[in-house]
């Protein structure tokens, strides 16, 4: 079981992010999302950190599993990962930001923005996020790291079963 959930959240042309204050991924944007607590399971997770970190209350079928992501060292002296989760908000929901929560910045950006192959300032969703976002395959996005660089990354078709509510 890995220790983290991470939530994409959608709606239309646009994903809800996250510029987190932490030190860890500090200034840079991402998904929602956070660590497992003892006897939770990553669904209960994800829904609890969307509540938490936007005040979203998100209906559970709005809610898919897409994959997982994991992460080493080059030597191979731990590894932990992530579940992937998309949500979709209806159109007529109304979420209005950018809105300072104890968490970070959230802002609406558009997918064209997130997606440029210039855009420096996210987390590495540039390896993985077309494929949550649009692929019907669910993957484990497999990441090596040395430091805070990427030595290594791969991309695996999940052979387990898709997480459900």
């Amino acid at each position: 079981m890995y220790s983290y959930t991470i939530c994409f959240i959608k709606q239309g042309n646009k994903i809800l992010l996250l510029n987190r204050e932490s030190p860890e991924w500090m200034g840079v944007w991402n998904g929602v999302g956070g660590k497992l607590e003892a006897g939770e399971t990553p669904f209960e997770c994800v829904l609890r950190e969307i509540r938490e970190e936007t005040g979203i209350e998100m209906e559970p079928q709005n809610v898919i599993h897409k994959g997982n992501i994991t992460w080493t060292n080059p030597t191979h002296s731990y590894v932990d990962g992530m579940y992937v989760f998309v949500a979709e908000l209806s159109e007529d929901y109304v979420y209005p930001t950018p809105l300072k929560t104890d968490e970070g910045i959230l802002d609406w950006k558009d997918l064209s923005w997130v997606l440029h192959p210039k855009n420096v300032g996210l987390a590495n969703l540039k390896y993985y996020l077309s494929e949550i976002l649009y692929d019907e395959i669910n993957y484990e996005h497999r990441f090596v790291y040395d430091g805070d660089d990427v030595v290594d990354f791969s991309r695996l078709p999940l052979v387990e079963p898709v997480l459900t509510k």
